[in-house]
């Protein structure tokens, strides 16, 4: 066993790393990069590998960070009790000689309490879906650490997963899930939800009073004296981040002042630690053992100051902003190559926290500066970024297109970078960019509908499939990655970024067109949003807003309708009540002023345009490589890895990729057999014909046995109803992935095959065992030879055409006998082909695909 942890460490290791084994990441930490990876420090913490161990944490050491010049701006000795406020004074002397200022006019975050999401849009399903799971979860189960840790009773067993009681990390989850609760109490009111997050609370607040220090977490404090040893241990301030955040989740979104004062005591308890190492030893040794990672303590610290306001928590969330990163980025000096992403996007965040309270200029420009990078550089079409959990090398997105492309943590923290951009300056480059990360690279980390099932890395190479990376999709209760927990809070607030206000004469900006309600408290008014569900044969948005005033009274107030990029001026349309609207360009917003009244009707109606988009590669030999873009829509297709496109002299996209008829979906059948005690359906085996155990939908097999009947000579199907009626007829059958060909027969020795042969004529007729619901496919061009499995066979069995006058009786018309039912696949409604250079490529949005293999990038060539 022990050479077997071993090996597979060592397999991980490359499969991370490859065969470089040189130091891959920029030294802003105090560990090698390979244990800055969350995966690789999980396996490692958990094997019995005492050798492999050794060595990774004999490279622990104190790393320079180039931040002399920031620490110089702090006393060598600062927060003595006599004078533990100087820094905050001196801060403000230094930046503001009166208070500080404001920073901006910033528009206003609308309360998840007043915004409801409408059934009929996919981000109502994805919220249910995790709500689910959030009430799937048990209470004992999520503290039990926390208990175990404070000598209290341990009823019940905890979690697996990231939170086993083993694990270095455990209570991070629980603090996302106090986030989580908050954001979903608000975006729903279900009051069990309201029960189960607060007695999560209580139970955690008997912890803490029992420790009696303020200290809380489901680990020993003895992790922070390693911690401040620089000694080997796993992110304990990561832990406390996500514990402190949920709290204050909790006391802002809940209304539970008890979670307020457990965040404060715990804020003091790390004042006084963090006091103490400044104390002993100097600001810069606080830095140095800073640098592994803290996760957003910057930010919470920040927002605590705002609720409090004691200076104090401004001075300790000073002290968690992260010179060697934040200085880099302040003289933009260099690039982000080499970083360990999610460590680093939350220091960010925190920085622009800094900007809001203190009105400091320079952490506008660096969280500016920090988008441009990632956003021209690092992210790919999806609006995520990471590959194997780092920064790589700027536009060379290429070489970083695999299995672990893209960290959906990494995305959750980017969505807040720009969220701040957005609100601080109102610009629609960073809407679009929220739209599309969260579209693309959000919405389709759940499997489904299946609670508490989600996905770690989004995989990006050519043929690839959530359900195969190295994590693949985790399990509800033991899994509790990172990204579990940023998972749960995404979902529990996917509504809080559709609309902002604006100032004190009321405004209002709606930035996402999703089914919605929103009761708009300055302005008076109930708005209702609703859009009609996008289609690949209807290329446009439509957009309907309604009003209901509240009072008598009404008052005028600004709507601010954000016209997306990927638009199109040729086409759009506005109205209100009928008149039309000017509609501005792509990239601006359509301003109406009124006293809004139930009468009102606002439409708007947007082109939705077909695009590519060239992967950020600036490396000549990838200028090919490009994504397929269906208005906000990233469209993957349907293939094991081929993603040749040759488009020919046509510079239309519509040339080479059109949209599959609603009515297709209609012609899709699946063929079932029993054999045995199983269910098998006649499957399409990289084109063989095989016998395969009936799948369940969502993955490569239930498209590999999914047909469409296309009636002889491309004859209309308008007239079928129902699958039943195309029995009788001759038909065409159609791969579902491969449009364009057809099942046939080989002369030589009768075997099936796919191929876009002209000789896949079969005639429906009804199942020659005389079973109900049963048919059979004879030959168009063999008549009395039919599709044959055989009898009493397995999976995996080629089926091949027979006829009737050779074999004849029982056993072969059983075998010659399908039971015809609809299609296990179904195309979405934003389906398109797309002309392949060996072959046509089914397209669909990203987020529909579960466990079928997929490419997002296409070599798309004249």
């Amino acid at each position: 066993m022990k050479k077997f942890m071993f090996f597979k460490l060592l397999l991980l290791f490359f499969v991370l790393y490859g065969s470089d084994t040189t130091v891959l990441s920029k030294q802003c930490t105090n560990t090698p990069p390979k244990l800055s990876s969350h995966t690789f420090r999980q396996e490692l913490l958990s094997s019995n590998n005492g050798t492999l161990k050794d060595e990774m944490f004999s490279h622990y050491h104190l790393t320079p960070t180039d931040d002399l010049a920031w620490a110089n701006l702090l006393p060598r000795k600062i927060l003595r009790e006599e004078d533990e406020f100087s820094w905050a004074v001196t801060y403000k002397k230094m930046k503001n000689p009166a208070q500080f200022k404001e920073a901006g006019n910033f528009l206003k975050e609308v309360s998840l309490h007043n915004v409801r999401l409408d059934p009929s849009a996919i981000h109502w399903r994805a919220q249910q879906t995790n709500l689910e799971y959030l009430l799937l979860l048990d209470v004992d189960r999520l503290v039990w650490s926390f208990r175990k840790t404070a000598g209290l009773a341990t009823p019940g067993k905890g979690y697996g997963g990231w939170e086993k009681p083993s694990s270095e990390l455990r209570g991070h989850f629980v603090g996302h899930y106090l986030s989580a609760s908050a954001q979903m109490w608000a975006s729903t009111h279900n009051d069990t939800l309201k029960d189960k997050m607060s007695a999560v609370v209580s139970a955690l607040n008997d912890c803490q009073k029992k420790i009696g220090s303020g200290y809380l977490s489901a680990f020993p404090s003895e992790f922070f004296d390693r911690f401040e040893a620089v000694k080997p241990v796993w992110a304990p301030y990561y832990t406390i981040h996500k514990i402190m955040a949920g709290l204050l989740d909790q006391y802002t979104l809940g209304g539970n002042d008890q979670a307020l004062k457990m965040a404060t005591w715990m804020a003091d308890y790390f004042y006084s630690r963090v006091q103490n190492v400044i104390l002993k030893y100097s600001v810069e040794r606080h830095y140095y053992s800073l640098n592994e990672e803290t996760g957003g303590m910057n930010d919470v610290l920040y927002q605590l100051y705002t609720i409090t306001p004691d200076p104090k928590y401004l001075l300790l969330a000073h002290l968690f902003d992260k010179p060697c990163f934040l200085g880099l980025l302040a003289v933009q000096a260099d690039d982000i190559s080499g970083f360990h992403s999610n460590t680093h996007i939350p220091i960010v965040i925190g920085a622009q926290m800094r900007y809001e309270i203190t009105g400091d200029p320079l952490y506008k420009v660096i969280s500016t500066y920090f988008m441009d990078i990632v956003n021209s550089s690092h992210s790919y079409a999806t609006g995520g970024t990471s590959y194997h959990e780092f920064w790589q090398d700027p536009k060379r997105l290429v070489s970083n297109l695999g299995k672990e492309s893209e960290e959906s943590c990494a995305t959750y923290n980017m969505l807040k970078v720009s969220r701040s951009l957005f609100r601080w300056t109102k610009e629609m480059a960073y809407a679009d960019y929220y739209e599309r990360a969260l579209t693309n690279g959000v919405l389709g980390i759940q499997r489904g509908t299946e609670p508490g099932v989600m996905i770690y890395m989004l995989p990006l190479a050519s043929g690839v499939s959530k359900a195969v990376s190295y994590h693949g999709w985790g399990t509800k209760f033991d899994s509790f990655w990172c990204c579990y927990g940023t998972g749960i809070e995404s979902f529990s607030k996917l509504g809080d970024s559709i609309y902002f206000e604006e100032g004190n004469s009321p405004g209002l900006y709606i930035i996402q067109y999703i089914s919605s309600s929103l009761d708009w408290q300055s302005g008076k008014v109930v708005l209702n949003q609703k859009v009609d569900p996008v289609s690949a044969n209807d290329p446009y948005l439509r957009v309907t807003l309604t009003f209901s005033p509240k009072g008598v009274a009404g008052q005028s107030s600004t709507l601010n309708l954000r016209i997306p990029q990927w638009t199109s001026s040729n086409g759009a349309k506005g109205t209100l009540s009928g008149q039309s609207l000017s509609v501005p360009a792509p990239g601006n917003v359509l301003s109406i002023t009124r006293k809004w009244n139930s009468n009102d009707k606002l439409t708007l109606e947007l082109p939705i345009i077909l695009r590519t988009e060239a992967i950020k590669d600036d490396r000549p030999e990838y200028a090919s490589i490009q994504a397929i873009f269906y208005g906000q829509y990233l469209l993957a297709g349907h293939t094991n890895g081929e993603w040749d496109i040759k488009t020919g002299p046509t510079k239309s996209l519509s040339d080479w990729i059109t949209p599959i008829p609603a009515t297709y979906n209609n012609q899709l059948v699946t063929f079932s057999q029993m054999s045995g005690d199983s269910t098998f359906a006649l499957t399409n085996s990289n084109h063989s014909i095989t016998m395969e155990k009936i799948p369940e939908s969502g993955t490569n097999t239930s498209v590999h046995a999914t047909f469409r009947l296309i009636l002889k000579d491309g004859s209309s199907s308008s007239e079928i109803s129902k699958i039943e009626d195309y029995i009788g007829k001759s038909v065409m059958l159609e791969p579902f992935d491969l449009p364009g060909m057809v099942l046939a027969h080989k002369d030589s020795d009768d075997s099936l095959e796919v191929s876009d042969s002209s000789e896949g004529l079969f005639t429906l007729v009804s199942g020659l065992s005389g079973k109900s619901q049963t048919v059979s496919l004879e030959s168009g061009s063999k008549k009395g030879c039919f599709i044959y499995s055989g009898v009493n066979y397995k999976a995996g069995t080629d089926l091949k055409l027979s006829c009737n006058s050779v074999s004849g009786g029982v056993g072969f018309n059983q075998a010659a006998s399908f039971t015809l039912q609809n299609g296990i696949s179904k195309y979405h409604p934003i389906s398109f082909v797309a002309k392949g250079q060996k072959r046509n490529f089914v397209m669909e949005p990203l987020l529909n695909f579960r466990d079928e293999s997929y490419s997002v990038y296409f070599n798309i060539k004249a």
